[in-house]
């Protein structure tokens, strides 16, 4: 008998959820204003819902359920709009990007809720040093076995969703070399990496049970795979996204899982394969390391591919699985985005080679997210 249920929803919905950066106006570093941000927001009408994250440079803001492309972006683009009149209030700026350029995470303070402090409690430094930024995507399933099955699907195109978000090339005021390195600090948790291949919803639970009983887990939340199920919402949950530095882009990202979503459960290309996870790690890191420019390798066709073909050729396939015709146009420009291999990290390199400055990269970064 299922202990854990899953609550159905309504295939292919999809919710977005968006970690952002808090800013000073005078050199752009984080800066622990989140609590003070809320609160004037809490008088401010706004769609959607913003709250707090782990750390007091950080913010989280979330949509309503969407179908589609045109009704997500402009469901962000209020929230946006309602959260740049009140922090220019307060003087603040808002940025996004994967990782803050020159934060040092032992600065960063821990947001005073009690599920923050026991997982620093927990963590000791992994939790400061979680003051990362990441888009996390909800799409909507109709029971928990077609999460499982699309869970499995779904992880074989993670590194396209790693290197077109990837928004993190610097990190403690360094180059890291990596397109993203935000999903490094993320790796450092010990139930991070991917779920275990399973056949349904029942051999999760029982899978979720067991490591309740081992005092491994409390609650879904104590996973930090790159995919898990949500069954309190009905989804899956896309987690390996760096913020991206306009909402266009996280709109468009969005879309893109809906329509690879649809193509795969409803075409079946392709069946859950053990390869995929045989070399998932691999490719993850390729697609963290060098963006589109990565080579990864194909667990189907069992070959190396370059990322960025592969990703071309994906959105050929599922464009005309998106909902409306302004999200088939945004799923084109991926298209192009990808075959000029220009991620957002690519522009972050380029702004900091005409500027020679980290501060004048935020500025930049927090105007591209304030102003489109």
């Amino acid at each position: 008998m299922t202990t854990l249920p899953f609550k159905e929803s309504e295939r292919y919905t999809l919710g977005v959820e968006l970690e952002l950066q808090v800013l000073n106006s005078r050199d752009y570093n984080l800066t622990g204003a989140a609590a003070d941000l809320l609160a004037v927001l809490e008088r401010a009408p706004h769609p959607g819902d913003i709250k707090p994250e782990i750390t007091e440079g950080m913010i989280e803001i979330s949509t309503s359920i969407q179908n589609g492309y045109a009704g997500l972006l402009t469901e962000l683009t209020g929230i946006r709009d309602a959260m740049v009149k009140q922090a220019e209030r307060l003087n603040l700026g808002i940025a996004g990007g994967g990782a803050h350029p020159f934060q040092k995470w032992h600065d960063q303070r821990i947001f005073d809720a009690q599920r923050y402090k026991h997982i620093h409690d927990l963590y000791g430094y992994l939790a400061k040093q979680f003051t990362v930024f990441g888009q996390h995507i909800h799409i909507g399933c109709d029971s928990g076995d077609t999460a499982v099955r699309l869970l499995h699907l779904f992880s074989r195109y993670i590194p396209h969703f790693i290197a077109l978000s990837a928004s993190s090339p610097f990190f403690q005021g360094a180059d890291t070399a990596f397109a993203s390195s935000r999903l490094n600090n993320v790796s450092a948790f010990p139930l991070a990496g991917h779920m275990p291949l399973m056949e349904d919803w029942a051999e999760f639970t029982d899978y979720f049970e067991h490591m309740r009983e081992l005092q491994v887990v409390e609650s879904m939340k104590d996973f930090y795979w790159d995919i898990r199920p949500k069954p309190e919402f009905g989804t899956i949950e896309v987690r390996v996204c760096d913020t991206p530095l306009t909402i266009e882009r996280a709109a468009a990202l969005a879309t893109y899982a809906r329509a690879l979503a649809r193509f795969l459960l409803e075409e079946s290309p392709l069946e859950p394969s053990a390869d995929v996870y045989r070399v998932y790690g691999y490719n993850r890191f390729l697609a963290c390391r060098f963006g589109l420019d990565a080579e990864i390798i194909d667990p189907y066709e069992r070959r190396k591919r370059l990322l960025a073909e592969d990703i071309g050729y994906t959105l050929g396939r599922v464009a005309r699985f998106a909902e409306d015709e302004e999200g088939a146009t945004a799923l084109l420009r991926f298209r192009e985005v990808a075959a000029a291999r220009r991620s957002d990290s690519v522009l972050l390199r380029e702004r900091l080679a005409q500027s020679k400055s980290l501060s004048d990269v935020v500025r930049w970064a927090a105007d591209q997210w304030m102003r489109g």
